[in-house]
């Protein structure tokens, strides 16, 4: 079923109501990231609309559901240093800025050049000082860097071990994966403990080795 409602609040109350949305701090996060400023046609008739949305260059601001059961999967907490791939149209870069608070850090990635300044002009309306959003390289992620928590809002076809070799012990890395998310945790001897969540569909994750 597809849902539409007229504002930010309303959207809020449906993504509460269906269990999606749990976490005091993330529903904070919604009530003061507005994904109005984000769809890039802030007159457009579906912006809170409960489903995907084009936002050019074959790619899309994720539906707000998923975004909520990815950040609630996540659980980025205050002080971290996060790690956003795909970034799009700033959106969940600023929710996880908001999350993260003052003293984290969120580094956000995005491929397409439009795209990045897209992302970097809707990030600017927040005057986040603990956000950015940089050209993604022709590799996945940022190697050399270790994060407390990495985002992937595309899908792999298959599951990218790189990523997993950014992630600190203890972290969590939530991505996509052909029709599954995986939400995967370092533990303390490096193991990676995966669930799999089934039912999803994304843009695909486009890097080069």
């Amino acid at each position: 079923m597809i849902y539409s409602f007229l504002d930010n609040h309303a959207l809020i109350n449906h993504l509460i109501n269906s269990g999606v949305l749990r976490s005091s701090r993330i529903t904070e996060a919604f009530e003061n990231v507005d994904r109005i400023d984000f769809v890039g046609d802030a007159g457009r008739a579906d912006i809170y609309g409960d489903y995907p949305l084009q936002i050019g260059y074959g790619q899309t601001i994720s539906q707000p559901t998923t975004v909520a059961f990815m950040l609630e999967m996540l659980q980025a907490k205050k002080g971290d240093k996060v790690l956003d791939i795909g970034s799009g149209s700033g959106w969940t870069t600023a929710l996880l800025a908001y999350i993260v608070g003052e003293k984290g850090m969120v580094i956000g990635l995005e491929r397409v050049p439009h795209l990045v300044r897209f992302g970097r002009d809707n990030l600017k309306k927040y005057k986040f000082k603990n956000a950015e959003i940089m050209q993604a390289g022709n590799r996945l992620g940022i190697a050399g860097q270790k994060f407390d928590r990495i985002l992937v809002s595309a899908a792999a076809d298959e599951f990218p071990v790189e990523l997993a070799d950014q992630l600190k012990v203890g972290g969590k890395l939530v991505i996509p994966v052909g029709d599954y998310i995986f939400e995967v945790t370092k533990k303390e001897n490096e193991k990676l403990d995966v669930i799999e969540h089934y039912g999803f569909s994304f843009v695909p994750l486009i890097f080069e080795e």
